[in-house]
């Protein structure tokens, strides 16, 4: 009966807002109690038409305590804050043989030298050359193989429901919540009121680490470095900031070449003194964050504001998505830091590109280079990658609540690694979804309910154990999954 017990945490979520609303300490561990009883009393084993009747009286009462709201009504008043801020940053994470076997976290090798093409051939000769159920043959298999179990989709994406709550940003949004690279327990988080968070899981109780402050005006994306020792962040007050994580010092402040606010940004994944960044004034950018210069060659423009940025494992393809619903791909110089641009694929006409993710190849199932896409149409589209010039063909799309909201979504870590295949996003109905990208009929894996207002951002810990949400808000709830 846990989709019982989750649609009750999910309507206390709603009218949580309204509870003693000088106090939000309170509401957080209202929240985290109401969390624990709800999953203690689903193994009880009640009458399902007991539970389901529970349920509606919960609705009936809240409703007379508070008045009646509706899925949307309930976080219409807090949109507008976030409305206009769309952006995104999903940096995929790479969990490719060579990489593992270099041994170093400051630098990431290449995967394959050839086309796009050729590595979606290559995958498949080497998954065909393997009896049905092997995994992948690379020095982490056995690893992941431990991490993952031997079990389905629905049972790894089964969760026990809510491990901690944060409240430190107040009611302002926290477009991005993401975990350090090859962590499990710390995790960082930006919001609309101008600053950074960096939150520590363990020791229990988790503890809010740190808080970054220095950005004048809305902070709209970050991303870690490979080593996690620094982060980059983008603010709409025009600049890019690199902070260290150790004590939270501001080391280095850019201001945007083209003086406008920062929408999006990230690390180039081989070479992490080149952060790329994009604007307000349709620019992407590509900087030096040694010297605080802009590279030579390393600028473009595109059709709008430019909201999403991502690399290829190899770090020679970019692509960036924009306001006006374009994916455009770009050649990177690994030499000089020169971008090319090559191709551009039209989503939707005038519906933003909150987010990109890359992915070298998602499962045996799914063996080509693939993109993620949210895009501002109420669905989440899933791309091939084409060629080495980033050509995309799309796949398939999945149905979400996705109009407005800088909304992202992820691939899951660890899918690369097990039968089936899987894809994480927010949605402006308040709930995180599963998707199984191979499945047919019946996508949706899993539902997870509990947040009060659209969730913007998602992020799973390297070993997929906890997962982060994010929402507009500002609430973050780390969810644990179920031990099997």
């Amino acid at each position: 009966m846990a989709a019982v017990w989750q649609q009750v945490l999910a309507v206390d979520a709603r009218y949580n807002a309204y509870r003693t609303s000088s106090f939000p300490q309170f509401r957080t561990q209202y929240m985290r109690r109401r969390s624990q009883l709800l999953r203690e009393n689903a193994k009880a084993g009640y009458d399902p038409a007991l539970r389901h009747l529970y349920l509606k009286l919960r609705g009936q009462l809240l409703a007379q305590r508070y008045g009646a709201l509706s899925e949307q009504s309930s976080f219409r008043a807090h949109s507008n804050s976030v409305r206009s801020s769309r952006t995104t940053l999903d940096r995929m994470e790479d969990f490719d043989e060579d990489f593992r076997a270099q041994g170093s976290r400051g630098h990431r090798r290449s995967v394959s030298r050839g086309s796009y093409q050729l590595q979606a051939q290559h995958n498949r000769v080497v998954y065909e050359e393997k009896p049905v159920g092997s995994l992948v043959p690379t020095a982490a298999a056995e690893a992941s193989r431990a991490m993952a179990g031997d079990t389905t989709l629905s049972e790894n994406y089964a969760f026990a429901g809510m491990y901690h709550i944060f409240e430190q940003h107040g009611d302002q949004a926290v477009p991005k919540v993401q975990f350090a690279n090859d962590d499990r327990n710390r995790l960082a988080c930006c919001s609309l009121d101008g600053t950074l968070s960096i939150l520590q899981l363990v020791p229990s109780p988790p503890s809010l680490q740190r808080v970054l402050r220095g950005h004048q005006g809305a902070v709209t994306d970050f991303a870690w470095s490979l080593s996690n020792d620094v982060i980059v962040s983008t603010s709409r007050d025009a600049t890019l900031r690199i902070w260290s994580t150790l004590d939270g010092r501001c080391i280095r402040q850019i201001t945007d070449p083209d003086a406008s606010p920062l929408l999006c940004c990230t690390f180039q994944p081989v070479n992490n003194n080149l952060t790329v960044v994009g604007n307000s004034k349709q620019n992407v950018h590509v900087m030096n964050i040694s010297t605080g210069k802009k590279v030579k060659g390393g600028s473009s423009k595109l059709t709008g504001r430019v909201l999403s940025l991502s690399f290829d494992a190899p770090g020679r393809i970019l692509w960036a998505g924009d306001e006006r619903g374009s994916i455009f791909s770009f050649l990177f110089d690994m030499a000089t830091g020169k971008l090319t641009k090559a191709k551009r694929v039209v989503v939707s006409e005038g519906s933003s590109i909150s987010s990109i993710s890359a992915r070298s190849w998602i499962s045996r199932e799914a063996r080509d280079p693939s993109l993620l896409v949210n895009a501002c149409i109420n669905k989440l589209l899933l791309y091939r990658v084409m060629d080495n010039e980033g050509t995309l063909q799309l796949k398939r799309t999945f149905e979400i609540a996705h109009n407005s909201h800088p909304v992202r979504s992820i691939f899951c870590p660890l899918m690369s690694f097990r039968q089936g295949a899987c894809v994480v996003t927010g949605s402006e109905d308040m709930c995180v979804y599963f998707f199984d990208v191979e499945r047919v009929n019946k996508a949706v894996v899993n539902k997870l309910q509990g947040h009060s207002a659209a969730v913007l951002g998602v992020s799973f810990n390297c070993d997929e154990s906890l997962l982060a949400s994010s929402d507009a808000r500002g609430v973050v709830i780390i969810w644990r999954r179920e031990q099997k």
